[in-house]
C-alpha cells in the first residue's frame, strides 16, 4: 500500500491524526455521536467516514487509520474524468431532459421557433429554443426515481452545470445552456453577485440596526419604500406606513427638460438619487414629527443620497438585506395593489401628481382585514387624535 499523506489538511477534511483517534475510539465501542463530540466534528462526517473509508478486505467493515487515509488520498486525486463524459447512457438522459423535444398530447413533436446559437445569452423579449428544459436539480433528483437500483445513473446538479459551463469538462454540448431557465452562456458566480455591494451602504444603516419598535408595528411612523417601474424608465415612488398601512405616492416626472445627459450627472429618467431624495423629503415633511421615525428601502441606487435625506427631513433610512423583499412586506403588498391602477408595461409618466393623490386616497379609504376592517386613513387618524 502506498504511503499516506502526512501534509497538514486545510481543516475542511479529516487529518491522519484525527483518523487515528477515530480508530481508537471506534475500537473501544464509542458511538458515532460521542466520537464526533470529542473531535469537534459533525456526526454525519463521522458516519460517512466509517462507511466510505473502512477496510473491507477481510469481509468486515473494520476501520484502520492508514487504510482510511489511503482511500481518502485516492479519492482526492485530480483531475478526475467527468462522469458524464464516461457514461454515455447517463449523458443521453441528461441531454434529453435538457433539450428534448416538446410534444403534443398525441405524441407529435412541436418544433417551436427556430433560434440560432450565437454563443451568448438570448436578448430581451426574443424567441428562445423550445425544449423540455428540466433544471439540473430536477434531472439529478429524478434519476433516483427512474433508476433506483443503478448507482451508475447518478449525477449531481453541480456536475451538470460544470459540464455545461467549465471548459475542459464539457461532456455536454455548450449550446445546451440555451435550454436552462436563465439561458446564460456564461455562469455568474454567486460570490461575485454578493460582492457587488453598494458603496453608500454601511453596517450602520442595515435593517438589523433599525429600532426594535419598528418590527412589531406597535408605534406608527416607520415607513417602507420602493419604486414601481413602467415603460421608458418611468417610475412612481411608494411609501407605506408599517402600522396603519397608510400609503403615499411620489410623483417622479422625467427630467429630460434639463438638457442632454451629462456624465455622472443626475439621472434624466426621473427616479435618480437626487429626484427620489427630493420627492421623499417634500412628501415626508408634511407629516408630524412623530410620524417620521424611519424609512426602510431596498438596496437600489436611487437611495444613494440617503444621508442628505436624513438631514433634510430628519428621517433615518435603513436598507434591507440583498434579495430580501419580505423585509418590506407591507410595501411589496401595496405595490401589488397599485398594479391594478398602474399595470406593468405601461407608461407611468402620463400620470400627474393629482392622479397619484387620487389613487393613494382610494387605497387609504379601502378597509383592511389586518386593521379590523378599518381603513388606513382611519387608523392613522386615530393615532394622531390620541397623541394630540
Amino acid at each position: 500500500m502506498p504511503t499516506v499523506t502526512q501534509a497538514p489538511p486545510s481543516g475542511r477534511y479529516l487529518s491522519f491524526a484525527e483518523r487515528e483517534e477515530i480508530a481508537v475510539l471506534h475500537a473501544t465501542g464509542c458511538g458515532v455521536r460521542e466520537i464526533a463530540r470529542q473531535l469537534g466534528r459533525s456526526p454525519s462526517t463521522l458516519s460517512r467516514e466509517l462507511r466510505r473509508n473502512a477496510a473491507t478486505r477481510g469481509g468486515r467493515m473494520d476501520y484502520r487509520a492508514s487504510t482510511a487515509q489511503w482511500h481518502a488520498d485516492l479519492r482526492a486525486r485530480r483531475p478526475k474524468p467527468a462522469k458524464l463524459a464516461v457514461n454515455a447512457e447517463l449523458r443521453r438522459y441528461v441531454q434529453d431532459r435538457l433539450s428534448g423535444a416538446v410534444k403534443r398530447p398525441d405524441g407529435s413533436m412541436v418544433a417551436g421557433p427556430e433560434v440560432r446559437w450565437v454563443g451568448r445569452r438570448h436578448g430581451r423579449r426574443k424567441d428562445r429554443r423550445w425544449g423540455k428544459a428540466w433544471s439540473p436539480e430536477q434531472i439529478s433528483a429524478r434519476l433516483r426515481l427512474d433508476f433506483p437500483d443503478d448507482e451508475s445513473m447518478r449525477v449531481s446538479h453541480e456536475a451538470i452545470y460544470q459540464s455545461l459551463y467549465v471548459q475542459g469538462r464539457g461532456a455536454l454540448r455548450r449550446e445546451l445552456t440555451a435550454c436552462l431557465r436563465t439561458g446564460r452562456a456564461l455562469r455568474v458566480p454567486r460570490a461575485r453577485a454578493h460582492s457587488r455591494g453598494k458603496r453608500f451602504i454601511t453596517e450602520e444603516v442595515m435593517i438589523s440596526e433599525r429600532p426594535a419598535e419598528a418590527q412589531d408595528r406597535a408605534v406608527p411612523g416607520h415607513w417602507e419604500g420602493d419604486l414601481i417601474l413602467g415603460l421608458g424608465s418611468s417610475a412612481i415612488g411608494t411609501l407605506v406606513e408599517r402600522s396603519s398601512r397608510f400609503t403615499m405616492l411620489l410623483h417622479l416626472p422625467p427630467m429630460s427638460a434639463q438638457g442632454p445627459r451629462v456624465h455622472n450627472g443626475p439621472a434624466l429618467a426621473g427616479h435618480g438619487a437626487e429626484a427620489v431624495r427630493d420627492a421623499i423629503s417634500s412628501a415626508i415633511v408634511t407629516l408630524p414629527e412623530q410620524l417620521r421615525r424611519s424609512l426602510t428601502w431596498d438596496q437600489g441606487a436611487e437611495m444613494a443620497h440617503h444621508a442628505q435625506l436624513r438631514v433634510q427631513a430628519g428621517l433615518p433610512v435603513y436598507f434591507c438585506d440583498p434579495r430580501s423583499p419580505w423585509q418590506r412586506g407591507s410595501n411589496e403588498n401595496t405595490n401589488g395593489l397599485l398594479r391594478q391602477y398602474f399595470p406593468r408595461g405601461t407608461d407611468l409618466a402620463r400620470h400627474d401628481a393629482e392622479d397619484l393623490a387620487a389613487v393613494a386616497a382610494a387605497l387609504n379609504s379601502r378597509p383592511r382585514k389586518t386593521l379590523g376592517w378599518r381603513t388606513p386613513a382611519e387608523a392613522l387618524n386615530e393615532y394622531l387624535s390620541t397623541t394630540n
